[in-house]
């Protein structure tokens, strides 16, 4: 199968570039996938192409800016130019623009390949039903709201159109088949980036790194992380740094900036800015405590599974995708009250004061992540590409098959729990 892959990718900025690379790290060692055509944005380095395993050949086409009204056009062009046997798009709703008209022209393409006969997977990160829009940054106007949420219906109901929706939250499955009465929506779930060899859990010399990863600004402030630790500071003699690792949200440009100035005066704070991808493992396995500053969720975490994979413990709110991803997934946490300080300081307290406490939430995390590779992820997915071929032979219709593929998952899980079971 030639797979063609439209994500944003590294050493790009736009959103979803990580989970990008890991798509094409993977999918390129499936023995079905003889090639992959990696239709990409455009940026001034070369793509991060260093992988070291043996895999299927890549092809690069870099045709599409972020915000720019003729990106239909021009991943079009380079689906009509390669003639994939099938397309997999990496999807939120402002993947290919934060301005509406370049935003919504994009997620268009899934059904403009649909009506080519091009077999089409839309992996939808984030549904607008679950978006805060206030704090995720889009719009405090109650009006606009109204407006946003009629559009992305609408928008909804385009992505819909791809052979098949994929998701990586049950609840978002719940939804999309409830208020469209869609039954092509597949849950796939979001998958560890990388499961490292089981790392020791125990801690670097010098002081415990309390760290926060990913793009600040809108629903993830550092601020609440900061004024935790100086609580914690000072009612312990804890020796701890505050790593503040990534960048502003393309929502919140110079925020990380504004932050810097405001603590400048605060001890061990250090801002990492951009980390590249040879570096996360770094960040990662120094840390004590990996936590989540935020005030509301837009999808799947993807630094939860980072921390997971690394064997990491975690602090977090106990809100939306983030204590649904807990339940289902097996990851473990403290839990804390969004924007409290308080609260914060005695979660990340409780896994800093206590070794085998903190070890315990480690390899809980550790698990999980091993339970979900991305390998198996991508088979998910070229298994679904091979439905959607049966079904256009009419041999059997998409839901049927997607919920056999549900069904088949649950009874595995269910034989992994009992096997556990029965091993205690």
């Amino acid at each position: 199968m030639k797979l063609a892959i439209v994500t944003a990718y590294p050493p790009s900025k736009v959103t979803l570039t990580e989970y990008g690379y890991h798509l094409v790290k993977h999918f390129r060692l499936q023995k079905e996938v003889t090639e992959i055509v990696l239709i990409t944005d455009k940026t001034k380095e070369a793509k991060d192409l260093s992988f070291t395993e043996d895999g299927c050949k890549i092809t690069v086409k870099e045709c599409w800016d972020f915000n720019s009204y003729k990106n239909v056009f021009g991943i079009m062009g380079a689906i009509a130019d390669t003639k994939p046997d099938a397309v997999l798009f990496n999807l939120q709703f402002l993947k290919f623009g934060d301005k509406k008209v370049p935003a919504a022209l994009g997620l268009m393409l899934p059904l403009i390949c649909k009506l080519k006969g091009i077999p089409t997977i839309s992996l939808l990160h984030n549904i607008l039903e679950q978006v805060d829009l206030e704090n995720a940054g889009i719009t405090k106007n109650n009006f606009l709201k109204k407006a946003y949420n009629f559009i992305g219906s609408t928008l909804t109901k385009v992505v819909l159109a791809s052979d098949v929706l994929a998701v990586t939250i049950s609840k978002y499955k719940s939804i999309l088949e409830d208020k469209y009465n869609s039954r092509n929506v597949a849950l796939i779930p979001h998958g560890a980036f990388e499961t490292p060899p089981e790392p020791t859990y125990e801690l670097p010399k010098g002081p415990k790194q309390v760290m926060a990863f990913g793009k600040f600004g809108t629903y993830k402030k550092v601020e609440v992380l900061i004024e935790a630790v100086e609580i914690i500071r000072q009612r312990t003699k804890q020796d701890i740094e505050i790593v503040i690792a990534g960048t502003d949200s393309p929502n919140t440009p110079g925020y990380l900036n504004e932050v810097s100035k405001k603590y400048n005066h605060v001890d061990q704070l250090r801002f990492t800015g951009y980390v590249a991808e040879e570096d996360v493992p770094v960040i990662f396995g120094d840390s004590a405590v990996v936590v989540f500053p935020y005030t509301s969720t837009t999808g799947s975490s993807g630094v939860l599974h980072q921390a997971g994979s690394y064997g990491k413990a975690v602090a977090l709110p106990d809100l939306g995708d983030l204590s649904i991803l807990v339940k289902e997934e097996g990851y473990r946490g403290e839990f804390f009250e969004p924007e409290s300080a308080e609260s914060l300081a005695d979660a990340i307290e409780n896994i800093l004061t206590y070794d085998d406490y903190r070890e315990e939430l480690s390899k809980a995390n550790y698990k999980a992540a091993c339970s979900l590779p991305m390998s198996d992820i991508t088979q998910m997915y070229v298994d679904y590409f091979t439905a959607i071929q049966m079904a256009k032979s009419g041999n059997v219709s998409i839901d049927t098959i997607i919920a056999e593929r549900e069904k088949e998952r649950e009874m595995k899980k269910e034989e992994e729990v009992a096997s556990e079971l029965i091993a205690k």
